[in-house]
């Protein structure tokens, strides 16, 4: 199975597919400011739904931008961890088809080993107000 992950703005969103691309399950939702603390859950909870665990995941797809830079970071984060702890293939895409490109890298036996967000822009840092 294939996770898919999108982190780029509020509305997060985590998919599950077969190795051939067929979408069977998938979750979006408001993640906002909640995003590193639902992520995981929600993965879980999709991957209980399919009778699953994490070992069921034989790779992950990350859109890694440009978005948000907070929310690309914490993807990116979980993206890579999955993917270091499960020795497993991990590929970044930076379109709006990401994840039929991503199907179409992982099935040409690509593997980025480590994914890095690609903001599209400078970091916008508040900076101190002292």
């Amino acid at each position: 199975m294939i996770l898919a992950l999108k982190t780029d703005n509020p509305m997060a969103r985590v998919v599950l597919l077969t190795i051939d691309g067929a979408i069977v399950a998938e979750r979006e939702w408001h993640a906002h400011r909640t995003l590193a603390k639902d992520l995981p859950r929600v993965i879980s909870e999709l991957l209980q739904q399919l009778q699953q665990d994490w070992t069921a995941v034989e790779a992950v797809i990350l859109f890694r931008g440009p978005g948000s830079f907070t929310g690309l970071r914490i993807g990116a984060a979980v993206a890579n961890t999955i993917a270091y702890a499960q020795q497993i293939p991990v590929i970044g895409i930076e379109c709006e088809d990401w994840l039929r490109q991503g199907i179409e890298r992982l099935s040409a036996g690509e593997n980025d080993r480590l994914v890095l967000p690609a903001y599209g822009r400078e970091a916008n840092i508040t900076q101190p107000k002292k």
